[in-house]
């Protein structure tokens, strides 16, 4: 009886070794298939190049493919929903309209307050970028200047200033019989007035009036072309000198004085208000590239890598990138705060650096810089 008991207790021993083995194995399952959700992710994203542009009217670009490698890694399926700036991506994704965000979003410390960050997945900083100018004033430089629309009043008032001496010059020396104007008719004696009153505006008159009148009206007339030569001469050298100065912008301490263009809400509009730089914002980066080449702004200041494509590209000969990179930052993948996806997608991120993809991707999307004497410029990788 006792060795049946005994017999007894050891298999009620076994079959609880065998529930509790099941039981383990069992709660393993869900823990495994917890690794990657399986919902449809609704991803927030913005069209930057050569982050995320457009090719055959498709999304794609480095954090575009980087995604669906992370995507894939996960074994997810996803939709991509397209905004037109950072701020509205964020609000998205902060609404819960976006389970996340990747686009080029630095992260920030004031951003971090509200939304959860990926670990890096790209380091980029800012610059500045200006109007393509060839250094010093030349000839053609200063030619362009005066033929602006900026000097045609000074063109009108020059005009101006020899035909109202002219034509007192011209009739008082037409009645009188030693005149310097040999002929009294209209034409051609009002354009031998003119020439006199052009050439005393030069300082280069070889006569003088004969009569008392148009004498008179000469002394007032070269004492007015002194004092309109020296406001000309003072006006043109300082249109050079500020249009000089536009193109003294060599690195971020040059920027105070100078109007800069950059997107709103952006880390670069940020800086330059910290650094109290006169900024104009635009919704779009597409928008301050043309105040910059339509002369309402002297220079960009933005992401490095975006400015580097644009000057490789639709820039080209245009625009050009000045001084170093600053203010260094980096990229994340943006989620709304205590995100469940948040460490899914940086096991998947480091277990693409791990096997090399990352790489990859960075090769085959992202500008190779080359340096040389005539500045920055740069082109894609095939």
């Amino acid at each position: 009886m006792r060795r049946a008991d005994k017999m007894g207790s050891i298999d009620r021993i076994r079959l609880k070794i065998v529930a509790i083995a099941v039981l383990a194995l069992l709660g393993g399952l869900p823990s495994k298939a917890a690794a990657a959700p399986a919902k449809q992710l609704r991803v927030a994203t913005r069209e930057i190049p050569p982050f995320v542009y457009k090719e055959n009217n498709r999304l794609t670009g480095f954090s575009i493919e980087l995604w669906q490698a992370i995507a894939e890694e996960m074994r997810l399926g996803s939709t991509l929903v397209e905004y037109s700036t950072v701020p509205d991506l964020l609000d998205s994704v902060k609404a819960g309209k976006a389970d996340l965000g990747i686009a080029a979003i630095s992260i920030t410390a004031e951003r971090s307050v509200d939304f959860d960050f990926s670990q890096p997945m790209f380091d980029a900083g800012l610059q500045i970028m200006v109007r393509d100018q060839p250094s010093g004033t030349s000839v053609g430089e200063t030619l362009r200047l005066l033929l602006s629309f900026a000097f045609l009043p000074f063109v009108g008032l020059t005009l101006l200033f020899i035909l109202v001496p002219a034509h007192f010059v011209w009739w008082s020396e037409r009645r009188h019989p030693r005149g310097m104007i040999e002929n009294h008719a209209y034409f051609p004696g009002i354009f031998e007035a003119c020439w006199w009153a052009a050439s005393t505006l030069a300082t280069q008159a070889d006569q003088m009036p004969r009569s008392a009148f148009g004498r008179a009206i000469a002394v007032l007339w070269m004492v007015t072309s002194v004092v309109f030569v020296a406001y000309f001469t003072a006006s043109v050298t300082s249109s050079l000198t500020v249009q000089q100065l536009q193109g003294d912008i060599k690195g971020p301490d040059d920027l105070p004085g100078k109007q800069v263009a950059t997107t709103t809400g952006s880390t670069s509009s940020l800086y330059l208000r910290q650094q109290n730089v006169s900024v104009t914002e635009f919704p779009r980066i597409e928008q301050a590239y043309d105040a910059l080449l339509n002369g309402q702004a002297d220079a960009v200041v933005f992401d490095s890598p975006v400015l580097l494509y644009y000057a490789a590209h639709q820039g080209k000969g245009k625009v050009a990138l000045v001084g170093p990179v600053f203010r260094k930052e980096s990229y994340g993948i943006v989620f709304p705060e205590n995100s469940s996806y948040r460490l899914h997608v940086n096991n998947a991120l480091l277990t693409l650096k791990e096997h090399g993809a990352h790489q990859r991707l960075y090769s085959n999307c992202i500008l190779i810089v080359h340096y040389s004497r005539a500045g920055i410029y740069c082109c894609p990788r095939d």
